[in-house]
């Protein structure tokens, strides 16, 4: 990027359904702001609804507010995104993993549209792709998981979890996301093995690792 002096890179998976930037000064937008400017273009210009599953960046959340529009969280999985996108009648949705579901195009993560979407964004902004990442609220999630033994019963860790939470904003529809004022963590279960997987997202790194990491305690305190 820097030799190049290129304005904009994109990188996407082998079957081109994933997308990320890279900015003007070679540092990563973030996969997880792939969706969210591209829905901040979208629904300035066509208000509406956004999905994206629960382990997904808040982001999409606030920037949709600001267009005053509502946003959802589904379970995690392309195909529940667009069944919630369809229920809420959603503009526009996806995952953080870059995935951007148009259905002015269809209903499939699809990187070239993205692509689209967001050089037009960046065109008519006339901004600097570093500029624009820095317009979005800044969270970061730390990705962790708990390595269990067969015996263990992953679902009522999963409910003694919920229960102690009980107070704070509590989504179930897949696994327990735990939503507090300022950061959230998701607790989900494998399907293959048993492990449990915990997403936590925070204003930066150390608070989302501190988050995952009370989380881990808590529940390695249940197991014992």
């Amino acid at each position: 990027m820097k030799s190049g002096k290129a304005d904009v890179g994109f990188v996407v998976d082998p079957d081109v359904d994933r997308l990320a930037m890279v900015c003007e000064d070679g540092s990563m937008f973030g996969e997880e702001y792939t969706l969210v400017a591209v829905a901040d273009y979208v629904l300035a210009n066509t208000p509406g609804n956004t999905v994206s599953n629960m382990s997904s960046t808040r982001a999409l959340s606030d920037v949709t507010n600001t267009h005053n529009g509502q946003y959802t969280a589904s379970a995690v999985g392309e195909v529940n995104v667009v069944t919630e996108m369809k229920a809420s009648n959603a503009i526009i949705g996806g995952e953080g993993n870059g995935g951007i579901i148009y259905p002015e195009s269809h209903y499939g993560r699809d990187a070239l549209v993205g692509i689209a979407l967001f050089l037009t964004h960046l065109a008519k902004k006339g901004k600097k792709v570093s500029e624009l990442r820095a317009e979005y609220p800044s969270y970061f999630i730390s990705k962790n998981k708990i390595q269990l033994t067969p015996e263990i019963d992953v679902d009522a860790i999963l409910v003694a979890m919920k229960e102690k939470y009980k107070n704070e904003k509590i989504n179930d529809i897949d696994g327990v996301k735990i939503d507090f004022a300022e950061e959230w963590v998701h607790l989900r279960k494998s399907n293959t093995e048993p492990i449990i997987r915990i997403y936590s997202e925070s204003k930066d790194e150390t608070k989302a690792e501190a988050l995952a990491a009370k989380i881990i305690s808590e529940i390695k305190e249940v197991i014992a």
